[in-house]
């Protein structure tokens, strides 16, 4: 593989600022839902975010594909790691953190997110040989899972501490010579901004030449013109981006609106259960990541895309209709095994069909689409109803049938889906 050293560099960085993101991003929706008891509003704020991303999400693609990606990283990196560092400096100044700071980093990581993962995947396409794609992909859910992992980990020993030196992690109750204090958002939030550091410490390291002509005379409505007629031009790439990655817009909804509930309010159980299903869930990833490749060795992208948003249906279900923790636990995992294999192979797909100098503006297309069903995932699943007693689980029951109805486009065009060409090397 080409570009081995800037690569490595790369996943390095990815690796250390997401570990704390993570940490973060488990933190916050938690607190919403079991120290303050704001579930709703926290979905409202969720939604108002989202559908902000709706047009950041367009904006960002065409800034992946104008300037260099190295520079992009940079200064995302710069930006969070001061916005994040001053709101832990005024946490510790005034005792804790106002709610309205909380919302802000929120907003502003899944504002950040909608511009990093574009800027990441078109990197490695540019920096990678088309034979590489898979590889590469597949690399890609293996760092970012064994991050979550690390993540998932720690935040269930952070956000909730030991009681009697006593930590359940994965189900499992291990005995410790000490206690660990749970750590306050401040804490979070001030090691979220160290890695956001160490992080643009890294990159600035990363030995990179721009190998794509960047065009400035064009203007930024004209470049997001161009990320759309390309899928205008080409139908059936368009119709497997959108349906692809329509179990990403579930989980999505699900992880800050429906998934603190479930555990909370239908299991009945701590911040402890929600990391270790987080656990769970990457580990199914990094199985996916490393072995996904070999069990749908004979199979092509769509097939496979296919096969796991059914499977990762019939997880929803499950936690439906069951409602017992270690079954609870394996949905986890085969949820994460489902939704990292449909990435790699829809990445895969994208990237052997769409040039590597527009993928950021297709990307954020078809990222905007995603986006739009994600605000109407979340607006429904923030109706009283699902706050009542536990009425939470048939949030499950609805994405089970919102992925089964998104496979009909795919099943039902999938000798067109194959027989779409590559592009030239």
């Amino acid at each position: 593989m080409k570009n081995k050293q800037t690569i490595i560099l790369l996943f390095i960085a990815n690796i250390i600022s997401g570990f704390a993101q993570g940490i973060t991003m488990l933190a916050i929706p938690w607190y919403f839902t079991k120290v303050f008891s704001m579930e709703s509003f926290f979905a409202l704020v969720y939604a108002i975010t989202t559908f902000i991303c709706i047009f950041w999400g367009l904006y960002a693609g065409v800034i992946v594909d104008k300037y260099s990606r190295k520079k992009v990283f940079l200064l995302l990196n710069l930006i969070s790691g001061i916005i994040v560092t001053s709101i832990a400096l005024i946490g510790y100044k005034n005792g804790n953190i106002p709610i309205p700071l909380i919302v802000a980093v929120f907003s502003m990581m899944l504002l950040n997110f909608n511009v990093h993962y574009p800027n990441l995947y078109a990197f490695c396409q540019e920096l990678t040989r088309k034979e590489d794609y898979k590889k590469i992909t597949s690399y890609l859910e293996i760092a970012g899972q064994t991050t979550t992992v690390m993540s998932a980990a720690i935040a269930a020993i952070l956000i909730e501490g030991t009681t009697n030196q006593n930590l359940y992690l994965l189900g499992i109750e291990f005995k410790l010579p000490f206690n660990i204090e749970a750590w306050t958002l401040k804490k979070i939030f001030l090691l979220d901004g160290i890695t956001y550091f160490a992080s643009l410490f890294i990159i600035f390291m990363i030995p990179y030449k721009v190998t794509l002509k960047k065009t400035n005379n064009e203007t930024m409505l004209e470049r997001m013109q161009q990320g759309i007629s390309f899928l205008l031009k080409n139908k059936w790439v368009f119709v497997f981006g959108v349906f692809s990655y329509t179990l990403f817009a579930f989980l999505l909804a699900e992880l800050f609106v429906v998934f603190p509930s479930y555990v909370n309010n239908y299991l009945k159980q701590g911040a402890d259960v929600m990391a270790s299903s987080e656990v769970y869930y990457s580990l199914g990833a990094l199985f996916s990541g490393f072995f996904i490749g070999s069990i749908f060795a004979k199979k092509n992208s769509v097939f496979s895309v296919i096969t796991l948003i059914l499977i990762a249906s019939g997880s929803f279900l499950m936690l439906f209709f069951i409602k017992k923790l270690f079954l609870f636990f394996i949905a986890s995992f085969l949820i994460g095994f489902t939704n990292a294999g449909v990435r790699i192979f829809r990445t895969t797909y994208l990237f052997n069909r769409i040039p590597n100098d527009i993928i950021g503006r297709v990307n954020s297309v078809l990222g905007t689409i995603n986006t739009f069903i994600r605000v109407l995932l979340i607006l429904i699943f923030s109706a009283s109803f699902f706050s009542y007693g536990e009425n939470i689980k048939w949030a499950y029951l609805i994405g089970a049938i919102f992925l089964l109805a998104c496979t009909i486009p795919l099943i039902s065009n999938y000798k067109k889906l194959i027989n779409t060409k590559d592009i030239k090397e």
